[in-house]
């Protein structure tokens, strides 16, 4: 396994100069889809603006840089929900799952469904709507792999299967992530990160509800008839994230982690996150991030988050000689407009 190190290694810097040539144009913006591929349904990597691409370690890495999932201990299971930008009635429920395979290999599999509410029914000739309603929905399911290669490498792979649907329309389709992590260091407080998200095929939307009804006259006689319409593709939002962390240890019992993560973006613009996290032991962390796009181009904020988040854990041993814990996340994203972004997470370790 050793042998595929340097080919995974040098595959991945490879992918990421090419994406890195057209990423981050501005111009872009909102020219792609499946925006909920970049949404971070995790509390504790979100709480400090998802900047620890370099070091994410556990289930969390499976959205972050699935390396780091490859540092389960042997079973670890995550549930959250997110209150998705308060009052506007979207929630998002996530459950990821890991567990250990061999010495070295980890697999993982994670679900991320959105929930839009319900929303009413209009048309050309009743835009005050015409009593019924529709309840879109939106899916993502990833098989992820990763493995520790050496003492300081570790690499992984996510195969992810998005869809989104409604009423009557729906599309399906096939992305897929790739990572490395690298941590050195007497204590392995140099950690140094590369994912490459979401490259795959463009997407079609398919379905009743692109179908019109048509009157066809044909020698005086005029009949209706059924007519689909194809819709444009749209592209899934490439990102290209490289990250850099550090741990200061603080006596024998607290630590505080300083953590940096570039986001190149294929249709949006790039960012800059910062986070800085504090642990006491492995029983209580407390966290804070801030995420800064970089607005050169028009001076312009085309997102309703406005950067800065924090977030807290608790994580309750189950056993003196055990490794075992019950876990407790929270974390908050500030917005305008909206009242926020609020996730709260519960993470089992066996």
């Amino acid at each position: 396994m050793k042998r595929l190190i340097k080919p995974v290694f040098f595959g991945v810097i490879a992918a990421t100069t090419v994406i890195s040539a057209w990423a981050g144009n501005p111009q872009r913006t909102g020219a792609a889809g499946a925006a909920e591929l970049l949404i971070n349904p995790f509390a504790r990597t979100s709480g400090w603006a998802s900047s620890n691409v370099a070091g994410a370690s556990g289930v969390e890495s499976m959205f972050m840089n699935v390396a780091g999932l490859s540092r389960v201990n042997k079973t670890e299971l995550v549930f959250s929900n997110t209150q998705w930008l308060v009052s506007s009635g979207i929630s998002i429920n996530n459950f990821g799952f890991g567990q250990r395979v061999g010495s070295a290999g980890v697999l993982g599999i994670n679900i991320t469904s959105f929930d839009y509410g319900e929303w009413e029914i209009t048309t050309e000739n009743q835009p005050e709507g015409n009593g019924a309603t529709i309840s879109p929905s939106s899916l993502i399911i990833g098989l992820s792999y990763a493995q520790k290669f050496t003492e300081n490498i570790y690499g992984g792979v996510n195969i992810k299967m998005y869809s989104s649907s409604t009423t009557n329309i729906s599309t399906v389709g096939v992305c897929f992530d790739a990572g490395i992590q690298y941590i050195t260091g007497d204590r392995d407080q140099w950690k140094f990160g590369v994912t490459l998200k979401n490259v795959g095929p463009g997407l079609t939307y398919r379905g009743d509800g692109m179908t019109v009804v048509l009157p066809v006259p044909t020698f005086g006689t005029t009949y209706s008839q059924v007519f689909e319409n194809r819709t444009a593709q749209f592209e899934l939002p490439t990102q290209l994230g490289l990250g850099l962390g550090y741990d200061f240890k603080l006596g024998e019992m607290s630590r505080l982690t300083v953590a940096g993560t570039f986001l190149s973006n294929s249709f949006e613009k790039d960012l800059y996150n910062l986070g800085v996290e504090y642990g006491f032991k492995t029983f209580f962390m407390v966290r804070a991030g801030y995420s800064l796009v970089d607005n050169r181009f028009d001076n312009t904020r085309t997102t309703a988050l406005t950067g800065f988040t924090g977030g807290f854990s608790f994580d309750i041993p189950l056993g003196k000689q055990s490794k075992s814990s019950f876990g407790i996340d929270y974390s908050y994203r500030s917005t305008n407009p909206f009242a926020g972004v609020h996730n709260v997470g519960v993470r089992i370790n066996i």
